[in-house]
């Protein structure tokens, strides 16, 4: 139990690197997932092509809300080690 409280940071830090890495293969996913949802659905009511167009724009958005979601939660995470490391020194955040 005690390699896990101790490499708790080194998991941590894993972790954000892992999320930020799959930023390249999350937006394509969820626009293609948006895409053929909405072409099926146009599919199945015979809507001509609006829900796949509908359904494209929601993919786009969804990927797009993901990407701003992980990117901020790297920043913060980035945020809080600097502070971390700057309490290790000896310094404060005002660098003081």
């Amino acid at each position: 139990m005690g390699f896990f409280r101790r490499n708790r940071g080194q998991f941590r830090e894993a972790r954000a690197w892992l999320d930020v890495s799959i930023i390249g293969i999350q937006f394509p996913i969820a626009m293609a997932l948006g895409f053929f949802w909405g072409r099926w659905l146009d599919g199945v009511f015979g809507t001509g092509r609006w829900l796949t167009l509908i359904f494209s724009f929601f993919g786009i958005a969804a990927g797009f809300i993901n990407l701003f979601r992980i990117t901020m939660e790297a920043t913060r995470e980035e945020e809080r080690k600097q502070g971390l490391e700057d309490e290790k020194e000896g310094s404060g955040p005002d660098g003081a």
